[in-house]
This record gives structure tokens, sequence and C-alpha cells, in this order.
């Protein structure tokens, strides 16, 4: 890698984080939805509607968002997603009501995260070789999780100076220019860019069978869904996030019921820091331990703090059941889209992930939904914390039936026609 592509990595890497800073605000909507019910008199249930519609549509959005972003380009997309999240917030000034939000916000503001968030990774992972892509996922994906640590207190400082609807007008100017901004800068490799690195070598370089053909290491969407192992990975991903975001949707009123302090701001704050620290964290330990390591040691930790967190009745317990679960629920979206990168390449990461990412939906929806049936029907979440518990139990359960490397498929020898850290190099050839 020359000195000026180094430099292009790394610039991209950070754009790509600043983008995703940008969309955060969907984990600071508790802020927005307590003036909807304080200022407005809207119930908690007419709040929640606006941010879960935002999940769903986002989930959604992946799919098409990834498939338009492998065949655009990133710059692209993050452009017109950061125009969609603007123009969501602004048209909120205009349209403050229940079907306004659940348009403007859920509608449109959730497609702009979609396709921001579709096209931010898939594109800083290109620049880097395997052994860096845990990493540099983390630290992408961490922008989206750190972003209520100045989201959240923002919005809350404008909202009691200048009110909801200017608020929601400065917002949307505020992150339309941000991201349309942070855009320019994210870009694929040049064709026939290969990243050299301590092990790209041994693995850019492709097996050859006796019939002159090279193993293949990228899979369109098609084939993805072929693999039992695709399914395995959705399954873990939905119930590990499920559990995660029960927890986040429900912290506040957690907190309250169990050690009778209302720590809502503190267990935001400190649930965002931990968040963004689980991603990069993970995907550094997912690099130097391997990814199947990482997952054990997520899952099982969640899992434990899960069967714990019915003890956790003082404020310093409170506290740390937080971080934990902060820090595993922000290694999920550092450990998924590598391992699908590492499975089935880069040149399709975007639709591939974004198939993948279809579970975060579901499970975002059914955590909240779950926690707050439970609660209701049995007056504690002591129901609820087991019920995750055990899912990640499940987890843990298919993450080792994922360890087995996939059989090699192969193809016949062909120059690539794109750029690739995984792309294929015949026997004897230079890298």
């Amino acid at each position: 890698m020359t000195k000026d592509l180094r430099k292009q990595a790394w610039i991209v890497t950070i754009a790509a984080l600043g983008a995703n800073l940008g969309i955060g605000v969907l984990y600071s909507w508790s802020i927005i939805a307590r003036f909807l019910q304080e200022d407005l008199g809207w119930s908690s249930t007419e709040a929640q509607i606006p941010y879960m519609i935002a999940c769903g549509v986002f989930a959604l959005m992946m799919v098409p968002g990834g498939r338009a972003q492998d065949k655009l380009g990133p710059r692209i997309v993050i452009t017109i997603g950061g125009m969609f999240v603007g123009l969501g917030f602004i048209l909120s000034y205009f349209w403050l009501t229940l079907t306004g939000l659940a348009i403007c916000f859920g509608v449109i503001v959730g497609t702009g995260i979609g396709a921001v968030y579709c096209s931010t990774t898939p594109s800083a992972v290109k620049w880097f070789g395997p052994e860096k892509r845990g990493l540099i996922s983390g630290i992408v994906v961490s922008g989206f999780g750190g972003a209520p640590i100045f989201v959240a207190p923002l919005s809350e400082f404008l909202i009691l100076n200048v009110g909801l609807e200017i608020t929601l007008l400065i917002l949307g100017a505020i992150f339309l220019a941000a991201i349309v901004l942070f855009a320019q800068l994210v870009r694929v490799p040049p064709k026939g860019y290969i990243p050299p690195s301590s092990g790209a070598e041994t693995q850019i370089k492709m097996k050859e069978n006796e019939e002159g053909k090279t193993v293949k290491t990228d899979f369109d969407w098609y084939e993805v869904l072929r693999y039992p192992r695709f399914y395995l990975l959705w399954i873990m991903f939905c119930f590990s996030a499920l559990a995660g975001l029960m927890m986040i949707g429900h912290l506040s009123t957690i907190a309250v019921e169990q050690t009778g302090a209302s720590l809502g701001f503190y267990l935001v704050g400190t649930l965002a820091v931990f968040n963004a620290l689980g991603r990069i964290g993970a995907g550094h330990t997912q690099d130097k331990w391997g990814r199947v390591n990482t997952m054990y040691l997520i899952f099982g930790l969640q899992a434990v703090n899960f069967l714990l967190f019915d003890f956790y009745t003082t404020i310093p317990l409170m506290m740390l059941g937080t971080v934990v679960a902060g820090y595993c629920y922000g290694a999920l979206l550092s450990v998924f889209p590598s391992t699908t990168a590492h499975l089935f390449g880069v040149k399709n990461l975007g639709i591939n992930y974004g198939l993948l990412f279809t579970s975060w939906g579901i499970g975002g929806v059914a955590g909240g939904y779950l926690g707050g049936m439970v609660r209701d029907i049995t007056g504690t979440y002591s129901g609820a914390y087991l019920t995750a518990a055990a899912l990640l139990v499940v987890c843990v359960v298919f993450t080792y039936f994922t360890r087995k490397p996939v059989e090699p498929t192969y193809q016949d020898s062909e120059e690539s026609e794109e750029y690739a850290p995984s792309q294929s190099v015949k026997k004897g050839e230079a890298v």
C-alpha cells in the first residue's frame, strides 16, 4: 500500500465513522419521546411508534441500500441517505403529530439511516486486509453506538431552550450538512487494489485445484442464501440483538424498580459509551483471538449478566450491569459484519450484510415488546431476564456449529473485475 493509499484508507474510515455519528440519533429517541409525553401529552405507547417504525424501516432498507452501494458506490447512497435523515427531521417541524412523526421520522429518517449505515462499514473494510476487518468494522460502527453521548445532551439542551419544534429543525439541518459532507470522502478502493499486510499475502492467495480452478471467495446474495451457516448467523444475530435491545428499551424503568433511583440520563450515557467501546473492543479481540472465541465470550458474558440482573438492586450493581449489557450489545455490531465479510467476501458485502441485518430489525421490535409484555403480565422483569439468557445460550451453542471452515467452492480462474481484499491471485504471480 503506497503512502497515499494508506492515508486514503484511514480518511475513508474516519469519514464513515463521522457519517454514522450523524445517524446515531436513533439511540437518543428516548429524549424526544420524553418531551412528546410531557409537553404534548402523548402516551408512552404513542411516543414509541415513530421509533419502532424507524427501526423496522432501517433494517429493511439495509437490503436494497446494500445492493445500491455495491453497484453505485457508497458516496451516492450515503449522500441520499443524509438528505433523507435531514429532510425527515425538517418535515417533522411542520407536521408534529403522531401520523406526521410516524411518516417523517419513522419512514423518511428510518430510510436515511438504513442507507447510510449499510454503506459505511462495507466501504471501509475493503481498504484493509482480513486481519484488520474486525477493528475497522468496530471503529466505523462505534459512531452509531456512541452518538447519544453528544446527541442526547444536545437534544435536551435545545428542547429546553428553543422548544421541541425548533429543535427538530436544527437537528435536521445539522445532520443533513454533516452526513452529506462526510459522504464526499467515502469511496471504494481502485480496481485491482490489494492491501498488503502481515497476513494479507497468505489470505489473498487462493488455492488452485488440479483442473486449474481457484477458490471462490466472493458470493452474491442468492448464493449466500444457499448456505445453512447464513441462517445460523441470522438466528444468532436476532436472539442476541433482541436481548440487548430489550435492555436498552427498558433500562430506565428497570433502574427505578430495582434501585429506587432515577438514573435515566446517567444510564443512557453509560450505555452509549460502552456500546461504542464494545464495537471497537470486540473488533480488536476478534482480530487477535478469532471471531468464534469472541462470540463465545460476548454471548456467554451477556447470558451471565442477564441471569444476575435480578440481583442488581443497588446503584453500583445497576451501573455494572449496564456496562456489561452495553459492551456486549455493541460487540454484536462489530462481530457480525466482519464475520459476513470473512465467510462470504467483501465484493457484495453491502447486500449480504443487509440480508443478515434484517434479523436485527426483528430482534429490536420483539425485544421491546417482550420486555413490556412480561412486565405487564408478571409485575417484574425476571421472566424477561431468563428468556434473554436462554436465547443467548442458544447463540453459544450455534456458535459451535459455525466453527468449521466453509468447504471451498471452486470457480474458473479469471481476472477479477473488482478490487477486493480477498481477491484471488494465481500461483506464482506477484502480490
